[in-house]
């Protein structure tokens, strides 16, 4: 079995808050090196595993074929793939991968050249057709609002001035049109480039849209009394997920305003676990300085139906 170079975060606690074991079976939706569903298959339960990203397999060799298999598809397919009320547990830990933050010739790091390429799959429009191809509105709001880049609009002139002459190919290329987009780094902790490739990184694999579209098929897959784990890495997606589960658990009359409305007076699909999401502790920040913004957050699911768009 290949050896995993992407830490777990929170790991515990999530296998805590899914409280499985022998007889259960969990959906590991972003199986990624396979930290979470090694976890797993150590209490004795089963484990299906989602990734859209091929190169991924590497991770499940050695792992027990009687209790685990590997889908490659998007999370949010799930319900497709399994049925309504099939499985005990669902587990998604979001965002990019360290492994895949670590490889160049994937084009997701800002401090790693390689192509612009930056997808999780292997389809699709790459962040290289979004630069050299949006216009100026079309990409200042990605980099607003999914990268949360008060400076977007100057960085997109900067970038549209800049592709006229020659296209982006590469990742250094981009982070280094950015940063003289802001005035350079300025000893600055945070690299300029950092926020910007997020937004093009969630645009590239509408993170957000997979995220959303995942909760709904969690919330139809679960079995009664199963459980939902969701670790977030920006304030994005946790404001999704904790809109989400807020809603569903009777907590507050509106919904996520990325998701369609649903229907009023629903009885509650899902109970909190906890009020609060779970943050690491000093100990895995330690040891692990990329989980700082991570949150857990977790729910039950209840014996209501599952709550329907409304028309």
């Amino acid at each position: 079995m290949s050896a995993a170079p992407h830490i777990s975060v929170l790991l515990d606690e999530v296998v805590e808050a899914l409280g499985a074991g022998p007889g259960d079976v969990v959906v590991d939706g972003t199986f990624g090196a396979g930290g979470y569903t090694r976890a797993v298959l150590a209490t004795g339960a089963s484990v299906i595993g989602f990734d859209r990203d091929p190169t991924v397999r590497q991770f499940a060799e050695g792992l027990p074929a009687d209790r685990f298999r590997l889908v490659q598809a998007r999370f949010s397919e799930m319900l497709d793939e399994l049925g309504p009320e099939s499985v005990d547990g669902v587990m998604l830990d979001l965002g990019v991968s360290s492994m895949q933050l670590d490889q160049a010739e994937r084009g997701f790091s800002f401090m790693r050249d390689g192509p612009l390429d930056m997808r999780m799959g292997d389809a699709g429009p790459t962040a290289a057709d979004l630069v050299n191809t949006l216009d100026h509105a079309e990409l200042a709001k990605i980099l607003y609002v999914y990268g949360e880049e008060h400076a977007s609009r100057r960085i997109a002139s900067f970038i549209i001035r800049r592709r006229e002459e020659k296209p982006f190919e590469r990742t250094l290329d981009l982070a280094e049109v950015i940063e003289r987009a802001v005035g350079g780094r300025k000893g600055a902790k945070v690299h300029p480039a950092t926020r910007s490739f997020q937004g093009l990184r969630i645009a590239v694999n509408d993170e957000l849209g997979e995220l959303e579209a995942g909760l709904v098929a969690a919330e139809k897959v679960l079995k009664p009394g199963g459980r939902l784990v969701v670790v977030t890495f920006h304030s994005l997606e946790d404001r999704i997920v904790k809109a989400f589960l807020a809603e569903r658990a009777g907590k507050t009359p509106g919904g996520s305003r990325h998701a369609p409305p649903v229907q009023a007076g629903a009885a509650p699909s899902f109970q909190l676990i906890s009020n609060k999401a779970i943050a690491p502790g000093e100990a895995e920040l330690a040891v692990n300085p990329r989980a700082r913004s991570s949150k857990l957050r977790a729910a039950v699911r209840t014996e209501a139906p599952v709550w329907e768009a409304a028309a």
